[in-house]
């Protein structure tokens, strides 16, 4: 079950040394000149939870396995990218694969590294990425709708008829300079709301925008990043404030204790990276539910709003194929008590069947017969 966030933004804008610092990889190479970035680098990440930690306090299992999170680092864009400017054509087809988009912006001031346009402005920054991905949406949708409509009017063609009621809002939305998710059709509306989905829009996806400040503003942002502040606001997107310079520091300290060391000296409580990989997390609408024993506690990622048997299948197909019931232990439930045994001897294991809504943090055994 893989889940990937794509890593845009305009070429010098810190990208490539974010997406080094998450993977802690070479990867990808960050050099001061437009599309050093040639392929999307991808990289894996361990997502941080503190839980994973208490559960092992009392399971004290052989090995430890926590969820994880894909990032990919997509080459620079500039202006004309619709129109295959630069690396235009592959930056479109390469985010299209992806599941949300982190989009990063310069929010600092250095003269030794080059910016594309000559000064510092997250803001239109933002806005020539977002319009770039307008523009190539748009141009996809217009030629495929005169094709449906003649299709919806011809002779009853329901699948037609419902892809033209989808498709027509969002059209007129990105011709008035506004992003396909504004146009969404209520996801309780299940069969519109899966046409949506299979539009396969890039500005169809959900956003996070991560300001890349200098390293005095890491704790408390500055001028540049409360401009996005204000513009996130506007938009209910979720913003994270980072140093991807602080970032690549902290990601060659050889142990934690150095790490945190170093974050306290700069007033930092935890690494940006942690808050861009949880709100990545959360962007997607993911959850985390585990397993516990002797030899291994993990963790494994959901869709919000999954029932038991889908979460059983996480872990196998078999699982949910031949699902019987879930043992289930709320997480607070499991520290309070002190594990397995003693949530039994106090009620607090249920059994959960097939309609089962999974809850983040939930302890499950999964019984099942193939």
């Amino acid at each position: 079950m893989g889940f990937n966030c794509g890593i845009v933004g305009l070429p010098n804008v810190g990208k490539s040394t974010l997406f080094n610092a998450l993977t802690q990889t070479i990867a990808a190479q960050a050099a001061n000149f437009p599309f050093c970035t040639i392929e999307p680098n991808t990289g894996r990440v361990a997502v941080p939870d503190e839980r994973l930690e208490k559960l092992c306090q009392i399971v004290n299992p052989k090995t430890v396995t926590p969820t994880q999170l894909e990032f990919v680092d997509i080459a620079g864009l500039v202006k004309g990218a619709s129109k295959g400017e630069g690396l235009g054509n592959q930056f479109l087809a390469n985010i299209r694969e992806t599941d949300a988009i982190i989009h990063v912006l310069r929010c600092f001031e250095d003269d030794n590294i080059t910016h594309v346009e000559g000064s510092v402005d997250p803001i239109r920054d933002a806005e020539i990425v977002e319009t770039e991905l307008m523009i190539a949406d748009l141009e996809s949708l217009e030629k495929r709708f005169d094709q449906l409509q003649k299709k919806a009017q011809a002779g009853g063609d329901k699948e037609a008829q419902l892809k033209v009621a989808v498709v027509k809002p969002i059209i007129e939305a990105l011709k008035a300079g506004k992003p396909a998710r504004v146009a969404a059709p209520d996801s309780k509306e299940k069969d519109a709301y899966k046409q949506y989905q299979m539009l396969q829009l890039l500005t169809s996806k959900p956003i996070l925008y991560v300001c890349n400040v200098d390293e005095a503003s890491a704790a408390t942002g500055n001028k540049f990043s409360d401009m996005v502040m204000k513009k996130a606001a506007a938009e209910n997107a979720s913003v994270v404030i980072i140093s991807a310079e602080i970032e690549s520091e902290v990601a060659q300290l050889d142990s934690e204790e150095e790490k945190k060391e170093f974050l306290e000296s700069l007033g930092l409580k935890e690494t940006g990276l942690a808050k861009v990989i949880r709100a990545g997390y959360e962007l997607l609408g993911l959850q985390t539910y585990f397993t516990a024993g002797p030899k291994e506690v993990r963790a494994w990622t959901f869709m919000k709003g999954s029932k038991a048997p889908q979460c059983a299948g996480i872990i196998h197909s078999d699982f949910e194929r031949g699902f019987i019931r879930a043992e289930t232990i709320a997480y607070d439930d499991f520290i309070k008590y002190g594990g397995e045994q003693a949530c039994k001897e106090a009620g607090k294991m249920r059994s959960e069947g097939k309609d089962y809504v999974v809850q983040d943090g939930d302890l499950l055994n999964f019984l099942f017969n193939v």
